[in-house]
């Protein structure tokens, strides 16, 4: 069996304006340790038997994706890319397509670029038990084990158990607090990961049966990709006619092979400057401070220095985060509205 990592680093991440905008999502930035997001991404398999990683990324990251994985790694990764967001479905199925051609019984472990796992050792052994269970042509996804009635998460719920796997009886999405506590309270339902386990070739082939038009253009777009020596572009032509969706509602809503692993290993998406705050280390003010800041009187609260200096003065509760060219301050529990200034930036 050949575990291949198939990483999808398509994101735009505006959650986290004004570091992860435009050119420079996220998945490229060093927000939770001295490597980025995706090379973390990448790092945290190692010691699992994997071959050469495939990326999934648009035109604009090429470069970036190629500098980074390769100041991480040694094995040459295949870099596809998308010529326009068509959502998850079409990348993974063209990842799968370039994961044949590597080894045709080839499993692939689907990871977003832009999550936070603080426990790699149950990470791996999540992997694991899920590529034992891919090999019997399951679809696996990782379900997160819930610590609290997330509102901001879709979840699974989980059916029978066999050897730590468990049918995958339904998804659901992001539900309203009550919906959310009763969730918690009956121990059936994990927080949807967004990350999966499966062959290469079981996937097309439930695409194909679910989507076929999807499954048709998808792989088009790869047979009829232009290779150069370091990136594949995907046919536009093809991948163009495509109706994007997600991987759960094209394939795992409907699959009737589909199997949750459950993950307790620290996971976070990162998706807002409130969790970054939640996940990161605090000092006796219950601040998280990094680079140049001077701070009297000010506690509960993240700011992040660039090039100047920041004070602050009496503040609680707040997220300032200084870049080049654009600085934020925000009330912490007003952080999610940072989209809206985002989409105000693209308009402009």
């Amino acid at each position: 069996m050949t575990l291949i990592p198939l990483i999808l680093s398509g994101g735009a991440g505006t959650r986290l304006w004004p570091l992860s905008w435009g050119d420079h999502p996220k998945q490229f930035l060093k927000l939770t340790s001295d490597k980025t997001m995706i090379q973390e991404t990448l790092l945290r398999l190692e010691g699992l038997e994997t071959g050469n990683p495939i990326i999934s990324c648009g035109e604009g990251h090429r470069f970036m994706v190629a500098q980074q994985i390769g100041e991480v790694s040694s094995k040459k990764p295949t870099i596809l890319l998308e010529p326009m967001a068509k959502n998850t479905a079409p990348a993974i199925a063209a990842g799968c397509c370039a994961a044949m051609k590597q080894d045709e019984n080839a499993v692939v472990v689907v990871l977003p670029s832009d999550h936070v796992i603080a426990d790699v050792k149950a990470f791996q052994k999540a992997v694991k038990l899920a590529a034992e269970s891919a090999l019997n042509d399951n679809l696996v996804t990782f379900g997160i084990v819930p610590t609290f009635p997330a509102t901001g998460y879709g979840y699974v719920k989980c059916g029978a158990e066999e050897k730590e796997v468990f049918t995958l009886e339904k998804f659901v999405e992001k539900p309203c607090l009550e919906k959310a506590q009763e969730y918690l309270a009956s121990g059936e339902y994990s927080w949807n990961s967004g990350m999966f386990v499966f062959k290469a070739k079981t996937f097309i082939e439930e695409l194909k049966l679910h989507n076929p038009k999807m499954a048709e253009l998808s792989i088009a777009s790869f047979e009829n990709a232009q290779v150069e020596s370091d990136f594949i572009r995907l046919n536009a032509e093809s991948f163009g006619q495509i109706k994007g969706d997600s991987i759960d509602y094209a394939v795992m809503e409907k699959t009737s092979k589909g199997k949750v692993v459950k993950l307790n290993a620290g996971w976070d998406d990162v998706g807002s400057w409130s969790a970054l705050y939640d996940i990161s280390k605090k000092d006796e003010n219950l601040n998280v401070i990094k680079g140049d800041v001077i701070s009297f009187d000010t506690t509960s609260s993240y700011i992040r220095g660039g090039k100047r200096t920041i004070a602050t003065i009496g503040l609680d509760n707040v997220v300032i985060v200084d870049s080049d060219d654009s600085l934020l301050i925000a009330a912490k529990e007003k952080i999610q509205d940072v989209k809206l200034v985002a989409e105000e930036m693209k308009k402009r």
